[in-house]
C-alpha cells in the first residue's frame, strides 16, 4: 500500500508526480517548484528518482511522462488520500457535527438519546438503548427540534424503493387513456406521492391523491428512497427518462410501471 500521509517526503513525491501528468509532455519544473512549495533542484531530484523508479519516462529536454507503472501508483496513492479523506469527514468530524432531529419527549441538554428514523425524518427519544446515540446540544420538549452531536453507532435502515408509473402525454390521450386502477393501487401502497407533468397531476387528483411535490420529482424520490420511504412516482412518458436517470444515479432501487 502506498500511504502519501506518512511523511512529508512521500506527499511531495505525489503532488510532483500529479503536476507532471497534469502538465505532460512538456514539464516547466520552476512552475512545478512554484507550486509545490520547493526548489527547482528539488523539483529535479524528484523527478530523477521517479525516472529510476519507472514511474515517469523522460522524453527529452524537459519533456516527461507518466508510464503505466506511475499512473497505477498514482491511482494507489489517490485511494490512500480518499480513504483518510473518508475517515476524516465521515468518522472524525461526523462525530463532532452537530444535526438536528425530533424529540419524542422531554430532553435536557447533556442527556444521551437514541436516534432512529420515522417517516425519513431524524428522531431522537430519551436513553441509550438503540442502536446509534447521540449527545442533546439542546434542551426539548416532545414534537420540537432538539441539537444532537457525538453520534456512535449505526443507525438500522432499509432504504426503500420507488415505483414510476408512466401517464400517457395529452397527444395520446393523456390521463383519459390511463388506468386509474394501476395510479391508484402504486399510490395505495406508497408513502409519498408525486408527480411530474400536468398529466400526471390530473391522474393523481383523479386517483384523490393531492401529489407532495410536483417539481424535481426525481431528486426528491432518490432522496426519500435513500431515508427508507417507499415512493410513487407519478410522470407523464416525455418526463419518465429525466426521472429514472436521477434514480440511476443515486442507485435507487425503481420500477416503471405502464399506466
Amino acid at each position: 500500500m502506498v500511504d502519501v500521509l506518512d511523511n512529508k517526503r512521500a506527499a511531495t513525491r505525489f503532488r510532483i508526480l500529479v503536476q507532471i501528468a497534469e502538465r505532460q509532455p512538456a514539464v516547466s519544473q520552476g512552475e512545478i517548484a512554484e507550486e509545490v512549495g520547493v526548489t527547482s533542484q528539488a523539483v529535479s531530484e524528484y523527478i530523477r528518482e521517479l525516472v529510476d523508479d519507472g514511474l515517469v519516462e523522460k522524453e527529452g529536454r524537459s519533456r516527461y511522462r507518466v508510464t503505466r507503472e506511475g499512473v497505477d501508483w498514482l491511482f494507489r496513492a489517490a485511494d490512500d488520500v480518499r480513504r483518510f479523506a473518508d475517515h476524516v469527514t465521515g468518522d472524525v468530524l461526523g462525530a463532532m457535527s452537530e444535526d438536528a432531529a425530533i424529540a419524542t419527549d422531554k430532553i435536557e441538554e447533556g442527556d444521551t438519546v437514541s436516534l432512529f428514523l420515522e417517516n425519513g425524518l431524524l428522531h431522537a427519544e430519551p436513553g441509550d438503548e438503540g442502536p446509534a446515540t447521540g449527545i442533546a446540544t439542546t434542551d426539548a420538549t416532545a414534537g420540537t427540534d432538539i441539537g444532537v452531536t457525538s453520534f456512535e453507532g449505526v443507525m438500522e435502515l432499509e432504504p426503500g424503493s420507488v415505483t414510476v408509473v408512466q401517464v400517457p402525454s395529452v397527444r395520446t390521450g393523456g390521463s383519459r387513456a390511463l388506468d386509474e386502477e394501476t395510479v391508484t393501487d402504486a399510490c395505495d401502497a406508497a408513502d409519498r406521492v408525486v408527480a411530474t407533468g400536468i398529466e400526471a397531476v390530473v391522474a393523481c387528483r383523479h386517483a384523490d391523491v393531492e401529489p407532495a411535490v410536483t417539481f424535481a420529482v426525481g431528486e426528491v424520490a432518490a432522496d426519500a428512497a435513500e431515508h427508507g420511504l417507499e415512493i410513487t412516482v407519478v410522470a407523464t412518458t416525455d418526463a419518465v427518462g429525466r426521472v429514472t436517470d436521477a434514480l440511476r444515479d443515486a442507485d435507487v432501487s425503481y420500477e416503471v410501471l405502464e399506466g
